[in-house]
């Protein structure tokens, strides 16, 4: 099953499976993949998924769709092909194309081959601790979790070879970290380090 997974600055927040005939991006909230950015517009592309191929249109956008560069107004997408919007970069991946999924791997920060005999990270989880979900613990073994309410904030923690960072993804108010406003850019995350989302507080745990 094809699937697209987004990053910006070379952080990871999200991966999508395209299960749809028709999936939307765009900056509204009612569109399949929200990207909330201003240089993304309300209903910007559009992905159709014709038998095993997909196709990817501008709906025409102000800032336009690239892909590997080149703006396009509709184009079929092949496996490991980079879509542009905005500062975000799209890569899609087609499972069946063995390389692809390899390069995205790595791409993804997910943990490589360890060439310089660094130990495998510890086990991570984030634990709330406010809020109707007090107590309730997600374990992080997946290379990116998403977090937070979707149109309120979302933040996103991406697991690296050097352990995990986290970012805000999307929302009008921006997560904390330690009290601290959270960008886009990307923090690591320390044992203890305390998030808020939302209104509700979560701590990472990590060991």
């Amino acid at each position: 099953m094809p699937k697209m997974i987004v990053s910006i600055d070379g952080v990871v927040i999200k991966e999508v499976q395209l299960t749809k005939d028709r999936t939307t991006l765009g900056r509204r909230p009612y569109n399949d993949v929200v990207i909330d950015n201003l240089a993304v517009s309300g209903e910007h592309a559009v992905l159709q998924m014709s038998g095993s191929d997909v196709f990817l249109e501008d709906l025409n956008s102000t800032n336009g769709t690239y892909v590997n560069g080149k703006a396009i107004k509709k184009q079929q997408l092949q496996g490991g092909d980079t879509i542009e919007i905005g500062k975000y970069k799209i890569k899609f991946v087609h499972e069946g194309g063995e390389s692809y999924e390899k390069t995205m791997v790595i791409n993804a920060g997910a943990v490589v081959a360890p060439d310089s005999g660094a130990a495998p990270l510890a086990p991570a989880a984030i634990k709330v601790i406010s809020g109707s979900a007090a107590g309730r613990e997600v374990a992080l073994t997946k290379v990116v979790t998403t977090i937070g309410k979707p149109g309120v904030a979302v933040a996103a923690i991406t697991r690296r070879p050097h352990g995990y960072v986290v970012a805000m993804v999307e929302g009008t108010v921006k997560p904390t970290i330690n009290g601290a406003p959270l960008g886009t850019e990307g923090k690591d995350l320390r044992h203890g380090d305390v998030l808020e989302l939302a209104g509700t507080q979560m701590q990472f745990v990590q060991g």
